[in-house]
């Protein structure tokens, strides 16, 4: 099953059955841009924070963290994630759990892969909803957290996403521009001068486009739309 969405996610799979998790790389994992695997529910959640993964597929009973612990944490750090659970059996607490903790599928153990594959393909409409055209052909996906240019992947560096996101959050509140000193705080921990502002945004726009982040003199800056 060749699909376009499917390439442009990031999988994390966490599942302490390591010859399940094996088989389902083998059948389903070539059909993603990337797809990753934890052992349990405490290295799944490391893996999330540090991979920041579109999708996360998970069992419920794991050693160290259960599924909907872990699930649990994750919708606190990012609550748009869609989270699907895999359990071997059916038992109505755990799935209302589930849903408490924002799941958005339950597969019962053993499952067809291409019915999770179909699953993951419906979501497309869910990200598509949270695009945001912008100059030059740019498109940024909120909930995925990524930037393409005319479908092409733009890989951006935590700070560069985060100062994406700022000028985003300020254009829709109508503020529009964001000054030095906000852009400053949201960024850095530390002090930091004039010039290393203006070689990051120097740098950013030599990644992505001269046009997509406009300077207001005396200021701050702004994000370009269509």
């Amino acid at each position: 099953m060749k699909n376009k969405f499917l390439k442009t996610l990031h999988v994390l799979l966490i599942e302490d059955e390591t010859k399940l998790s094996k088989l389902l790389k083998k059948a389903i994992g070539d059909e993603f841009f990337r797809f990753t695997i934890a052992d349990d529910g405490e290295e799944g959640l490391e893996l999330f924070k540090k991979v920041a993964p579109d999708i996360i597929i998970t069992d419920i009973n794991m050693p160290k963290k259960s599924g909907l612990e872990m699930a649990k944490e994750i919708k606190a750090v990012d609550s748009s994630v869609p989270i699907i659970i895999l359990s071997a059996f059916s038992e109505t607490e755990k799935l209302l759990n589930a849903i408490d903790v924002g799941v958005v599928k339950y597969f019962i153990k053993p499952f067809d892969p291409d019915e999770l594959l179909e699953y993951i393909i419906s979501l497309e409409l869910y990200f598509g909803a949270r695009e945001i055209q912008l100059h030059d052909g740019y498109i940024y996906n909120k909930a995925k957290k990524t930037l393409y240019k005319k479908s092409r992947y733009v890989a951006l560096s935590k700070k560069e996403r985060l100062f994406l996101e700022l000028l985003l959050a300020y254009y829709e509140e109508e503020i529009y521009v964001v000054s030095d000193v906000a852009i400053k705080k949201h960024l850095w921990d530390e002090d930091v001068s004039d010039e290393r502002l203006r070689t990051f945004i120097r740098r950013f726009r030599a990644k992505t486009s001269k046009e997509l982040i406009q300077n207001i003199k005396a200021q701050g800056y702004q994000i370009i739309t269509v």
